[in-house]
């Protein structure tokens, strides 16, 4: 389990207890938070790392040091379902699958915000493009062959999952991750979620990814 973390004092804990299952291995990589993330993700038992800011090397850097046969990247500001792996080898029997994701939930229940929802379970399921607040999992192999995760400033879970697809299928589970709706809180839910959807179409344009990262900033 590897989590990127940057000033998620507020959310990290919660990540962490809700990935502790049957000595599961629990790596936080914190991209230089100045407030008291890093010691509370100690607290709560995780491995805690530092790398220079920005996801795609905190999650590099996390994968390089886990152990385990198969990497899952979870958000900080979402939470796994209990019995999670469980269903993970379930679906890991399949040789065939080389990675996969969980579906979405939001901690808060607005019509809106299902909306999203269930935008977001037919974006995975039709084009086979969850997002990395769904808890992206993936086999060590296929990570290493891949050559890890994607150095990019942003959009790197997009990468990966490209990535992954090339090696093998794909698994979707039947259980939701739930992730804080902050974002759209802040920036209103039909706006945040037209910005992403003209990010992702950005993304597959080929637009350079630093003028993506200025978009969504703005």
């Amino acid at each position: 389990m590897v989590i990127a973390a940057l000033n998620e004092e507020e959310q990290v804990t919660g990540a962490i207890q809700s990935a502790r299952e049957a000595g599961a291995e629990i790596i936080v990589v914190d991209g230089g938070s100045r407030d008291s993330t890093r010691s509370r993700a100690e607290a709560a038992g995780a491995l805690v790392l530092s790398s220079p800011r920005g996801r795609a090397q905190q999650l590099e850097t996390g994968a390089r040091a886990s152990r385990g046969d198969v990497i899952v990247f979870l958000h900080a500001d979402t939470r796994l379902p209990t019995g999670y792996r469980k269903e993970l080898e379930k679906a890991l029997k399949d040789r065939e699958v080389a990675g996969g994701a969980f579906g979405l939930r939001f901690d808060q229940r607005t019509p809106a915000l299902r909306l999203v929802e269930w935008l977001a379970r037919r974006r995975a399921s039709i084009l086979g493009l969850p997002y990395g607040d769904q808890a992206l999992f993936v086999r060590r192999e296929v990570l290493a062959a891949i050559g890890g995760v994607p150095s990019v400033p942003i959009m790197e879970d997009l990468d990966l999952v490209i990535a992954m697809r090339r090696r093998g299928r794909l698994a979707l589970l039947s259980s939701d991750v739930v992730t804080s709706a902050r974002r759209y809180r802040s920036s209103g839910v039909m706006r945040t979620a037209a910005a992403h959807l003209l990010a992702t179409l950005a993304w597959a344009m080929g637009i350079e990814r630093a003028r993506i990262a200025g978009w969504l900033r703005s």
